[in-house]
């Protein structure tokens, strides 16, 4: 098996607190990877010490290849045109402008614009375009479609998409549980500094369970329930409301999301 990056027993503490606390992983070449994780979990820190942004403790890291980072919070001069931004990172990177990116982005329709004029969205299109100038092999998207609208966010996943068809790796850390599902072939989830889950969203399903959410609309208002066993509990709530002498309006079920096993992992 051909890893892009191999990581091994990655540690990393701040004084005497230890954020990482022995994470491992290997990452296949041409794989979308996603890295989870709540708040204070160790994301942004594992995603840093990887891109090489941050010394860490102990372990190791190894990445193949060229890579290109599109960072969760980034800037560039607010009076640089975007035109003289792609020029200034492709001398940089002694690369070709590839214009069919460009295009694909939309970037091409904003080249005389400053970069202090661009929406947020547009901002997000910008840095992606900067960071796969050079075509890397490995590719670290850190939230890539925030501030983007529905079309937008079409685009760039079908970019994603055309890119791991060229075996591009992808690292992915998003908190959209649906493009998480929609992209990766697998992800990692991190707990307090490990990682507590490592495989498919589909065993990741697996491993929490069936769960089943119930929603009730009554004229007391809306409910939810989650549950296991749709006909046990179902029955049971049905009985609670015929017994109050509550009249139902509406009744949903739906099968657990990937985001509610993920909280189930994530808070353990």
């Amino acid at each position: 098996m051909s890893y892009a990056i191999e990581i091994t027993d990655l540690k990393k503490s701040y004084g005497n607190t230890e954020v990482l606390k022995g994470i491992s992983f290997h990452v296949k070449q041409g794989e979308i990877f996603g890295i989870l994780g709540i708040n204070g979990a160790g994301k942004t820190t594992t995603l840093e010490c990887i891109e090489g942004f941050r010394k860490y403790t102990s372990g190791t890291i190894k990445v193949k290849g060229k890579i290109g980072i599109q960072l969760q919070s980034a800037s560039l001069p607010s009076y640089i045109k975007v035109k003289e931004a792609v020029q200034l990172f492709t001398k940089w990177k002694k690369a070709d402008t590839d214009t069919s990116l460009l295009y694909a982005l939309g970037i091409n329709d904003l080249e005389k614009k400053l970069y202090t004029e661009l929406s947020t969205g547009q901002k997000r299109r910008l840095h992606l375009a900067l960071a796969l100038i050079g075509n890397p092999d490995v590719l670290f998207l850190d939230e890539p479609t925030a501030g983007l609208d529905v079309e937008g966010r079409i685009s760039l996943h079908n970019e994603i998409r055309k890119l791991k068809e060229k075996g591009t790796t992808i690292i992915l850390a998003s908190h959209d549980m649906s493009e998480v599902e929609t992209l990766c072939n697998r992800i990692a989830i991190l707990n307090d500094g490990v990682i507590s889950f490592l495989g498919t969203t589909g065993e990741l399903a697996s491993k929490v369970g069936k769960r089943y959410m119930i929603k009730i609309l009554s004229e007391d208002g809306e409910k939810e329930y989650s549950t296991g066993s749709i006909a046990d509990s179902l029955l049971k709530i049905l009985e609670e409301y015929k017994r109050k002498n509550i009249t139902i309006l509406d009744l949903k079920i739906n099968r657990g999301t990937l985001e509610q096993h993920f909280i189930d992992i994530a808070k353990g």
